[in-house]
C-alpha cells in the first residue's frame, strides 16, 4: 500500500503518504490477507523493511516491479516459480534463497482485503482525532544546535541538511541500517575493523583512524578541546573557538562543516 492501494480514495492516498514520517510509520501496520492490494516489493509486509530494500539486487533485476503480493503467490514464488522474471540470470543468488524462505512462512487469506491496523485507536482503525492527539502530547524537543548557526552564506545548501542529518541521527550509518534490518549485526561494526559499532557519534569523532583527522585541524586552526560525545556538541564548542571576533567564529564554522 505504498500509495493507498490500488483501490484506495484520493483522501486516503495523501494519509498513505504520511508512513515516511517516522512517527507515523511506527503507529501503523500493514495486514496482508488476500494480497491484492499490497505491493510484493516495495510495501513493508513481512519484517520491518521492504524487500525492495532488504533484497535489492534481486529488486534491481526483477521485471515485473510493482507486482501484486497476490499474483507473485499464485504465480509461484518458490525458487523456481514463475514468479521470478528477471533481466539477467540470477540463479544461484543467496539472496533468492533467503527471500524464498521467508516467502515458506506465508499464508494468504483468499477471502479477506489487506488493511492497515492504527495501534493508537482501539478499533485499529485510524481517525485523525488520535493522531492529533499523540502529536499534541509530545514534549517539546529543542534543536541539537541553534537553526541560525547552520544558515552560512558560504556553505551549500546540501552539507547544511547533511550536518542537520547527522545531529539528528538520520544517516545511513550501520547502527541505524541495523535497527532497520538491512544488515545483520556480523556488518554492523565501524569499517576501519577497530571494532566498535558504527554510530554518527563515533564514526566523525571517536573512532581512532578519523579521529585523527580532527587533531590535525585542531592544530592547523591552533585549538586545543577535549573532544565531546555528541557531534552537536563539537559544532557548538569547535565554533566558539574559544572566544574571539564573530568573524573568527564564522570561518570556524566553514572549517567544521567543510571537514565533515
Amino acid at each position: 500500500m505504498l500509495d493507498g492501494g490500488r483501490y484506495a480514495s484520493a483522501w486516503w492516498r495523501v494519509i498513505a503518504a504520511l508512513r515516511r514520517e517516522a512517527w507515523f510509520r511506527d503507529h501503523v501496520r500493514q495486514l496482508v490477507e488476500n494480497g491484492k492490494n499490497t505491493y510484493f516489493w516495495s510495501d513493508v509486509w513481512v519484517g520491518e523493511v521492504s524487500f525492495k530494500e532488504r533484497f535489492s539486487r534481486l529488486f534491481e533485476l526483477t521485471v515485473s516491479k510493482w507486482v501484486s503480493v497476490f499474483d507473485m503467490f499464485h504465480l509461484g514464488w518458490g525458487e523456481n516459480g514463475e514468479a521470478w522474471q528477471w533481466r539477467l540470470f540470477v540463479w544461484g543468488e543467496e539472496q533468492l534463497g533467503e527471500l524464498c524462505l521467508l516467502l515458506q512462512t506465508v499464508i494468504l487469506q483468499v477471502d479477506k482485503d489487506d488493511k492497515w491496523l492504527w495501534n493508537l485507536e482501539k478499533s485499529n482503525a485510524f481517525s485523525v482525532r488520535s493522531a492529533y492527539n499523540f502529536q499534541t502530547a509530545q514534549p517539546i524537543v529543542d534543536a541539537p544546535v541553534d537553526v541560525k548557526m547552520l544558515w552560512h552564506k558560504d556553505i551549500p545548501l546540501k552539507v547544511v541538511v547533511f550536518v542537520w542529518r547527522l545531529f539528528w541521527n538520520k544517516l545511513p550509518t550501520k547502527d541505524n541500517l541495523l535497527r532497520r534490518g538491512v544488515i545483520n549485526n556480523d556488518s554492523s561494526l565501524c569499517l576501519t575493523g577497530c571494532g566498535s559499532l558504527e554510530t554518527v557519534n563515533h564514526l566523525f569523532l571517536h573512532c581512532a583512524f578519523f579521529g585523527l583527522v580532527w587533531n590535525c585541524i585542531l592544530r592547523w586552526v591552533g585549538l586545543s578541546m577535549v573532544v565531546p560525545f555528541y557531534a552537536s556538541d563539537h559544532f557548538n564548542q569547535f565554533g566558539l573557538g574559544g572566544g574571539g571576533p564573530q568573524v573568527r567564529q564564522s570561518i570556524l564554522n566553514v572549517i567544521w562543516f567543510a571537514t565533515v
